[in-house]
């Protein structure tokens, strides 16, 4: 079974970063945050505090048109559009539709061991296996996952709903919103792409449906409804994802990766997180997934082998408490696009444009909508006074750890 690297759950508390997901599948230790940390590195994204023995999230796996619009794709009958009750889903039939365009993916990965040597003085090394999910998204054979599925990949084989397995090459992923892109040859193959729809309209309450393989128990549906929305969760770079779809539907190792479905058949988010007390690596009934609109927008970039950047601010921030709400700026990286205007650790961001901010999650949102090279308005709270400095956004490092140049 795989296995769920944990990284930090949400918290009003500052934190220094959460750290990406770690080795997925069997040998893959769970790597566990907790205690009080600052807020890692903004990019398009603030970052999960980590609550004192709280709850913590872990990853779970054991718009292009070329890719909306490359085929025909299969949905089951009903009106499109939201729900308001999870009754108003009809399993059976979305089931019947969406199952086949559901794939199973096998990911062989190898470590190299720190200590000892093999017979020849090289470093030894272990090979392992993870799992996950994947759907099809055009008739070309290309599939999407989660980026943190497809980590450190020797190899990807993809299971389809008859047994047919294909070998799949990687195109593209991005550690950044930790979703990924992988193609299979298609000659022979009766393939049923999935419906990109939109998580622009979901609201709480909407119904929703989540085919996977948990614990590889293959093309297994769960459904629950929209428990919350622009969650910010944890990516494989130690940045954070923004607007994330929160649900209540069970999500278990081996979900990562696959769709998650709204009532009229459409995808509208990638199955990711879930949060957990900190030793139970199971479906804990808080569930997160990345929206499809996030998704949609580099997935021709990603098809191509390109690489997706992303906004750069260059601080570290929380949640300000007292009186004035905002984000609370923690720390300020040295020569980066938030220093070079001025902005200081202390600082409390209450505005980017004409867009309120009450929290980091508010900073994270307004970001994600810009790209490297924008100049935003941030509106500070510098003790008593009331400051607007301009910022050139930069492009986000590769990792956390990475600084800015």
């Amino acid at each position: 079974m795989a296995t769920l690297p944990q990284v930090p759950a949400p918290s009003s508390s500052p934190d220094p970063g959460a750290r990406p997901p770690g080795p997925n599948g069997p040998d893959g230790p769970a790597r566990a945050r907790r205690g009080r940390r600052l807020a890692a590195m903004l990019a398009a994204s603030a970052v999960l505090g980590g609550a004192t023995g709280a709850a913590v999230v872990a990853a779970i796996d054991s718009p292009s048109d070329s890719l909306r619009s490359a085929t025909t794709v299969v949905e089951p009958g009903g009106s499109a559009g939201g729900t308001t009750a999870a009754a108003a889903l009809d399993a059976r039939t979305l089931y019947r539709a969406a199952a086949a365009g559901v794939v199973d993916l096998s990911v062989k990965t190898t470590s190299t061991s720190s200590g000892g040597t093999g017979p020849f003085g090289q470093p030894p090394s272990s090979q392992s296996t993870a799992t996950g999910t994947g759907f099809v998204a055009d008739a070309k054979g290309r599939i999407i996952t989660a980026a943190h599925v497809v980590a450190d990949a020797q190899s990807i084989t993809v299971r389809f709903q008859d047994g047919t397995t294909r070998r799949a090459k990687l195109l593209g992923k991005d550690d950044a919103t930790d979703v990924a892109v992988v193609q299979v040859d298609p000659t022979g193959l009766t393939l049923h792409p999935l419906k990109l729809g939109s998580s622009a309209a979901l609201q709480v309450g909407d119904a929703l449906a989540i085919i996977g393989d948990p614990f590889q128990f293959d093309r297994s549906i769960s459904t629950g409804i929209v428990s919350g929305l622009d969650r910010t969760i944890s990516a494989p770079n130690g940045f954070t994802v923004a607007h994330a779809i929160q649900t209540d539907a069970a999500l278990n190792p081996g979900n990562s990766g696959g769709p998650v479905l709204a009532a009229d058949g459409s995808v509208v988010g990638v199955v990711d997180q879930i949060a957990t007390s900190g030793s139970a690596e199971q479906s804990s009934g808080v569930g997160f997934a990345v929206p499809i609109d996030l998704v949609s927008h580099e997935l021709g970039s990603l098809a191509a082998g390109r690489t997706v950047s992303h906004p750069y601010l260059g601080i570290s921030t929380g949640d300000a408490s007292g009186t004035t709400t905002g984000a609370l700026i923690g720390s300020v990286v040295s020569g980066g696009p938030a220093a070079r205007a001025g902005v200081k650790a202390g600082d409390i961001v209450t505005a980017i444009g004409t867009t309120r901010v009450t929290g980091s999650s508010d900073l994270v949102g307004a970001l994600a909508g810009h790209v490297p090279g924008d100049k935003v308005q941030l509106t500070l709270r510098r003790g008593g006074e009331t400051l607007h400095v301009t910022v050139t956004l930069g492009t986000q490092p590769v990792s956390t750890g990475t600084t800015s140049g």
